[in-house]
């Protein structure tokens, strides 16, 4: 079969490359104005877009992709293009062109695209539900909770495209039970067959794969109750050897990590320029006057891979020994009356944008710990230590979730931490965004915990 099926078929993936890279052409021609060089930027950014939409994945989109995925790829390819244009004007000096208006031409071309790409998405959807084309016809082998709600969601989503024709329950007498199966999945034409892990012993499973792989037909698996199968491993080659890691952390990937300094990079230099140089000498007064101490509190956290750093905030208690060992409670003594607005606010925070700049922590990402409290929920809260291997974040996914402030009970901890690792395994710009914006709506409203 030459053409591969499926949403982006061996006929729609050529036609979006084509379509993208008229729209770059088209609007580079006006760019250029004739110049002799226009030719060479075809050749130029025919290879270099192909190259970089490839690597990042730009044409990977499926049925199943959600909208802010297909946005997050738009944004990646943006920055990825604009570097392309501005590279190929910095090698063409002698066009002297004003970087406003490779600006102008970048967003124009990117803007479309994502137009085009997006009314496709939505007129395929569109398609599949009213006409009934683009499907792939599915069966589901074998009979559980999750087979059922899978059913339902094929039954339920006439968008996605998908053709439930049967779903049988493999239970008594597999062996024969599996050729009158195999059988009518030739007979019926099916594209993708989704086998219940739970559901079918070893022996079935290893007759399903075989099969699958010698009629070419697309398997895929429902993972069990075992919550190892509920994770988004990471799958990869050591030689010929398939090692599957127990998870994928996006901002290990070095574009995403560019990404996301280069966003603490740029909001914190911001917030520390325009905001904590001004404020810092009028909160510092205030602090002074009510109580001797210092203006700034710095306090040792575990950030990245649990090494040890100094978290800064505006100082919001009377000097404590316990500082270090007790956390702020509800109407707590040593909090004095401008440490309350401060902190009601989160202008205590401000300061930890120093951290962010430094390195020792990012904008969003799971907030630190007291040392003392880090090793006292290690040893209490399963899987706490895996927020480590991300760096510590000013705010985050669990305290934009209601999960902020003091810890009452294990409970509060506990979902904190699914909070946590939810973020550092799907983490996107888009969400970092989103929980900066949660957090400034949060502060000016006032929250609950905020004392």
């Amino acid at each position: 079969m030459i053409f591969k099926r499926g949403r982006y078929s061996g006929f729609l993936r050529p036609i979006s490359y084509a379509i993208d890279l008229s729209v770059i052409f088209g609007f580079a021609f006006l760019l250029f104005e004739g110049s002799s060089s226009y030719t060479s930027y075809i050749f130029f950014m025919s290879i270099a877009w192909i190259s970089s939409s490839t690597i990042l994945n730009f044409y990977e989109i499926y049925r199943f992709t959600k909208f802010t995925s297909i946005l997050t790829l738009a944004i990646k390819q943006a920055l990825a293009f604009l570097l392309l244009v501005f590279a190929f004007f910095g090698f063409y000096t002698e066009l002297q062109e004003e970087a406003s208006s490779i600006l102008k031409y970048v967003g124009l071309v990117m803007g479309l695209v994502f137009l085009i790409k997006i009314s496709i998405y939505y007129v395929l959807k569109k398609y599949r539900r009213l006409l009934g084309g683009n499907h792939r016809r599915v069966v589901i082998l074998g009979a559980n909770d999750k087979t059922k709600e899978l059913e339902n969601f094929f039954t339920q989503n006439t968008e996605y495209g998908y053709a439930l024709v049967n779903r049988y329950d493999i239970k008594h007498d597999e062996e024969k039970q599996l050729e009158v199966v195999f059988k009518e999945i030739i007979e019926s034409n099916i594209d993708e067959i989704y086998a219940s892990v739970n559901a079918l012993s070893d022996s079935c499973m290893a007759k399903v794969i075989g099969f699958a792989d010698n009629n070419l037909k697309v398997l895929k698996f429902l993972p069990d109750n075992k919550e190892i199968f509920g994770k988004k491993l990471d799958f990869s080659y050591y030689g010929y050897l398939p090692i599957l890691s127990l998870r994928k952390i996006p901002t290990d990937e070095p574009f995403n990590k560019f990404i996301k300094r280069a966003f603490d990079i740029l909001l914190s230099l911001f917030v520390i320029v325009f905001v904590v140089s001004w404020l810092t000498p009028i909160l510092g007064i205030f602090i002074k006057l009510e109580s001797k101490g210092p203006v700034f509190f710095k306090q040792k956290r575990n950030g990245l891979d649990y090494k040890e750093f100094y978290c800064y905030k505006f100082r919001s208690m009377t000097p404590s020994l316990t500082a270090d060992l007790y956390q702020a409670t509800k109407g707590d003594t040593r909090v004095t009356k401008v440490g309350r607005i401060i902190r009601k606010t989160s202008m205590d925070e401000l300061p930890q944008f120093i951290n962010v700049l430094k390195g020792d922590m990012s904008v969003v990402g799971p907030r630190p710990h007291m040392v003392s409290h880090t090793h006292m929920y290690a040893e209490r809260i399963d899987k706490f230590m895996v927020r480590h291997f991300v760096k510590p974040g000013i705010t985050g996914l669990a305290q934009v979730s209601g999960y902020r402030g003091e810890v009452e009970t294990d409970s509060d901890i506990i979902n904190r931490v699914k909070c946590d690792i939810f973020y550092l395994e799907n983490w996107s710009i888009l969400m970092d965004l989103k929980i900066v914006f949660q957090t400034v709506y949060n502060a000016v409203k006032g929250e609950e915990k905020a004392y």
